[in-house]
């Protein structure tokens, strides 16, 4: 067992602990009991997830530790969907799986003292972590994140929940894990595109809050394959700036909207074009892109800053159009359309609108970014039609 890295996220009575490194989840079990007491644990993870060897070894092995210890501890498998390529997409966040993961847990008689686990990728993270706020009213869970984007984003800072056919997280709850439990070794078992996903949040930090992360991104020649060196400083870096945010503003009334950078432009493409088979990271890249290029018009930055950012993000393997993101095989691009309209109904459900305004995290400069309510919609429209958009 090796910890580089043990990281705070700072809520005062509620505060957890982030743990990078390597090795840690031979030792989850004990690193978990550090922190809690718990009556029960529950596993919570996709059933693809047990076909393979070594992932299937590292539940048993966690759920064994805690039986060892005297602990009961179980396994909730959310099923395969054989229309998603048994992939845990983002159609998974549903009231389906949601229903049965609560189903589960009511079958098994849970108590309050049980800590749920969820070990995944972001969909399981917000699934898991929605349930767990709702059992009884909540009970404690604890983050083992197995991607890049679950690391560096969606792992951290208790946002969890579900989509609907209105929208992407419009219903959900803040609940903030015990602990969140990042054990890079698992890195080297994901797809090269999940990895290009996870880039664009991290990508994503620069831009808002550090200079420096940007421009060390912009030296690494291999940054479309990462090294683990990289990886290790991407995942602490971005851990660090989103941990010290949400301390700040734990449920997004100020500061933390800065971290939605990207995701107003891709959630309203994502809802829009309903390709959740299409990894979240991408269509963060093309909103990037886009609401710097607001930013460009509205006079707020230089006319060289989507380019900075665009070219990063290309750098990093990800699209930055909707004509470059693959479908299938990688020779394929998309092939649904993203009209106007559809897009700009997408905008006004988005949960951080208000009103009739349409709220905007825009850079002024890398490292630095303001909020904005009054972006007329024209400047808006010109944005998503540079990316793709169509009539």
């Amino acid at each position: 067992m090796k910890i580089e890295t043990r990281l705070t996220v700072d809520l005062g009575e509620r505060a957890y602990p982030i743990l990078i490194g390597s090795g840690l989840l031979a030792d989850a079990a004990k690193h978990i009991m550090d922190v809690l007491k718990p009556s029960h644990v529950a596993v919570v993870t996709h059933r693809g997830m047990m076909d393979f060897e070594s992932i299937a070894s590292q539940i048993s092995g966690m759920t064994h530790g805690f039986r060892a210890a005297g602990i009961p501890s179980s396994v909730i498998l959310v099923p395969k969907d054989s229309a998603d390529k048994d992939e845990m997409t983002e159609k998974r966040k549903s009231f389906k799986d949601l229903q049965h993961i609560l189903d589960e847990m009511l079958g098994h008689a849970y108590s309050r003292q049980t800590c749920v686990v969820a070990f995944g990728g972001g969909v399981i993270g917000d699934l898991v972590g929605f349930a767990a706020a709702i059992y009884l009213r909540g009970v404690s869970f604890v983050q083992i994140p197995t991607t890049l984007l679950a690391m560096v984003d969606a792992s951290v800072g208790g946002k969890t929940g579900i989509n609907t056919e209105h929208g992407k997280n419009l219903v959900g709850a803040f609940w903030q894990p015990r602990l969140v439990l990042a054990d890079l070794d698992i890195l080297e078992t994901l797809p090269t595109r999940e990895l290009h996903a996870g880039m664009a949040e991290v990508i994503k930090h620069g831009v808002i809050a550090d200079a420096a992360l940007f421009e060390r991104l912009k030296m690494e020649a291999s940054l479309g394959s990462p090294s683990k060196e990289l990886l290790e400083f991407a995942v602490k870096r971005s851990c660090e700036i989103k941990a010290a945010i949400v301390a700040e503003d734990e449920r997004e009334s100020g500061k933390r909207m800065i971290l939605n950078y990207g995701h107003t432009v891709g959630h309203a493409l994502e809802n829009a074009i309903g390709q959740y088979t299409v990894p979240h990271g991408e269509w963060v890249s093309i909103g990037m892109v886009a609401e710097a290029e607001i930013a460009r018009d509205l006079g707020e930055s230089d006319d060289q800053l989507p380019r900075k950012v665009e070219a990063l993000c290309n750098q990093a393997g990800l699209p930055t159009t909707l004509a470059q993101i693959p479908v299938g095989d990688a020779s394929q691009a998309i092939v649904a359309p993203a009209p106007w309209e559809k897009l700009l109904t997408a905008l006004r459900r988005d949960k951080k609108a208000t009103a009739d305004r349409l709220r905007f995290v825009l850079p002024t400069r890398i490292g630095e970014v303001i909020i904005r309510d009054d972006v007329p919609l024209d400047v808006v429209e010109r944005a998503f039609r540079a990316r793709g958009a169509t009539d």
